[in-house]
């Protein structure tokens, strides 16, 4: 197989064709649901809490659909499967603007969760690891970036869009306007494996049949089998860090609703939201490359003592539109640090032996987290008319996940002690 030198790899076409698919499908889609929150509450008549029981829903069918989801990509054709799969989130978003009942967004989070699945929780990790050998961190960094340049360009148009035409029509056009954009990129770009272009990883060695090939082919393969990994705290402890870490990025999606309370309008709010996704375009960059350099426990503890100041400034110094923008941009560093230091904890806790079924099984805390967190903060606000509680209760969260991580490093050294690192 040859790498073609010379020319630029087709890992990097694969990594651009995630970087429009997940950007669009979590940058866009799910990160703008929030600014429909307040609007569709008000008309609705239903409170903040039961309109964010759509999400429990969603995160039940993706608790159940994770496994699932990972066997598919393993079996079919990922250009078709993504295909589907961007239609059934995009197309179901797209339908909310038809619905006139609460009811409908509970149906409705069905296929949207089937398709958000493979579009924003394994396709990316798991392509990556396929075609990535060297730089994974920094490849995976740079995917979590554009969903935060694409929610920074997308976030003050839809909330400008619903100002203006309605929430609607609002979402009629965002869901269509992904369909379109997304379909052609995947099925022009995306392939499963370098196999498909007759290639190497990036980063491979493209000589093959030499003892140091064979030594790092072995090294590319090294890590635990599930079997072994469930049976470690180091896998409860990735699990731990996972429902913690997601359920204090859940808040992302009510902090349109947290600022309006504030007295902004939504205007401001998607404006705000461009700044929360401007931290997670730097935040993924900037975690993916100290991931690479400095490694993933260190990268962890430094994102969690830079997501508890973002609370701070929230509880303590929201004085101040220049505070408050500049405390939920540095809060999108717990939103970054889900697709990019959940896939580069799983390879250094567990390698690259069976990866994708170890990081799908883990995944699994960020589903559970979705269905108490969200709904959670929604009835918190409906009960005591504010989000105090809960910015509290994610600060704790984010010192708890410093434990959780030094606990699964520790568990980590006692598989290697054990022989079942290899």
């Amino acid at each position: 197989m040859s790498q073609n030198k010379g020319k630029i790899h087709y890992a990097w076409w694969i990594l651009l064709g995630l970087c429009m698919m997940v950007g669009l499908g979590k940058g866009t889609l799910n990160n703008s649901a929030g600014l429909f929150l307040r609007q569709v509450s008000k008309d609705l008549g239903v409170g903040m809490g039961s309109l964010t029981l759509y999400f429990s829903v969603s995160a039940i069918v993706t608790m159940v659909f994770l496994p699932i989801g990972g066997k598919l990509l393993a079996k079919y054709d990922t250009r078709l499967l993504l295909s589907g799969a961007i239609i059934l989130q995009a197309g179901a978003f797209a339908l909310f603007g038809l619905m006139n009942s609460v009811w409908g967004w509970y149906i409705l989070a069905v296929p949207l969760a089937v398709g958000g699945v493979f579009i924003t929780v394994i396709a990316g990790p798991v392509l990556i690891n396929q075609w990535f050998k060297k730089s994974k961190g920094l490849a995976l960094g740079i995917m979590g970036a554009a969903g935060g340049a694409i929610g920074a360009i997308s976030q003050p148009v839809v909330g400008n869009l619903i100002a203006n035409q309605g929430w609607r029509s609002s979402y009629v056009i965002v869901g269509i306007a992904v369909i379109v954009i997304v379909v052609p990129i995947v099925l022009l770009l995306l392939r499963k494996s370098p196999l498909e272009k007759k290639t190497l990883p990036y980063g491979a060695e493209a000589a093959g049949g030499t003892a140091a090939n064979a030594t790092a082919a072995g090294a590319e393969n090294k890590g635990v089998t599930l079997a072994a990994a469930k049976k470690s705290s180091a896998f409860y402890a990735l699990i731990a860090f996972f429902f913690l870490i997601t359920s204090a990025a859940s808040f992302s999606v009510h902090i349109p609703t947290y600022l309006m309370n504030k007295g902004f309008d939504v205007t401001f709010a998607g404006n705000v939201m461009a700044t929360n996704m401007i931290g997670v375009l730097i935040g993924s960059l900037v975690i993916g490359y100290a991931s690479d350099k400095i490694g993933t426990r260190n990268t962890t503890f430094i994102a969690m003592i830079l997501g508890v100041l973002a609370i701070g400034l929230l509880l303590f110094a929201a004085t101040s539109t220049l505070v408050i923008s500049l405390a939920v941009g540095l809060f999108g560093l717990v939103s970054a640090s889900i697709g990019t230091l959940g896939p580069a904890l799983t390879s250094s806790l567990f390698g690259n032996k069976e990866y994708s079924q170890i990081y799908s099984n883990a995944s699994m805390g960020l589903a559970i987290s979705s269905i108490i967190a969200l709904p959670a903060y929604g009835f918190v606000f409906d009960f005591t008319g504010s989000y105090t509680p809960v910015l509290y209760a994610i600060g704790i969260m984010l010192i708890i996940n410093i434990l959780c991580i030094s606990i699964a490093f520790g568990g980590k050294k006692k598989l290697e002690q054990a022989g079942l690192w290899n």
